[in-house]
């Protein structure tokens, strides 16, 4: 039996995870679903993205765990169209990092450094949109606010859910 048996949460950090929130909210077209602590700076902020759903979390960089001497990864994101998806993010203020790179058939890449230190990586895969072309996202609640670059075109407000993370005491960043 595998040990790791898929993805869970991709989380990034932030001295500020109210400035970052934002920032990503307007990027995704999607707002936070949960925050804490309710009130005052954020600890940890975190969305629901794409037509899976995934978990993206935003973390006060005073809890992350130590990274001296490890290794980077690069998450990429999903997006239709590389070289739009970077003049978008460098117009909200990211860094170029890696030009467009068309790294086979179907594969384009690109990466940026968000104002808040992360890389992020974007890729249009073309077997990845083949694969969830019909798929629709469930239940969501659906505004006019602007598309971001990432995938999906409107923006979707969870309202806040309360619930905390396992092990997570109130108001702390675990998530």
């Amino acid at each position: 039996m595998p040990t790791l048996k898929g993805m869970s949460t991709m989380v990034l950090t932030a001295d500020d995870v109210d400035a970052a929130a934002r920032w990503y909210a307007d990027a995704t077209g999607v707002d936070p679903y949960f925050r804490r602590p309710d009130t005052g700076p954020a600890a940890y902020a975190e969305f629901r993205l794409g037509p899976d759903d995934d978990e993206f979390g935003i973390m006060d960089r005073r809890f992350a765990p130590g990274a001296a001497g490890l290794g980077t990864s690069v998450t990429y994101w999903v997006v239709d169209d590389v070289d739009a998806a970077v003049a978008d993010l460098l117009a909200r203020g990211a860094i170029a990092h890696e030009p467009v790179t068309v790294r086979g058939e179907g594969f384009v890449t690109a990466s940026v450094v968000d104002p808040f230190g992360n890389l992020l990586g974007l890729m249009h895969n073309a077997h990845w949109a083949a694969r969830h072309r019909d798929h629709k996202v469930s239940n969501p609640t659906e505004s006019t606010a602007p598309a971001g670059p990432f995938r999906g075109s409107k923006r979707r407000s969870f309202g806040r859910i309360e619930h905390s993370h396992p092990g997570a005491a109130p108001g702390s960043a675990s998530g």
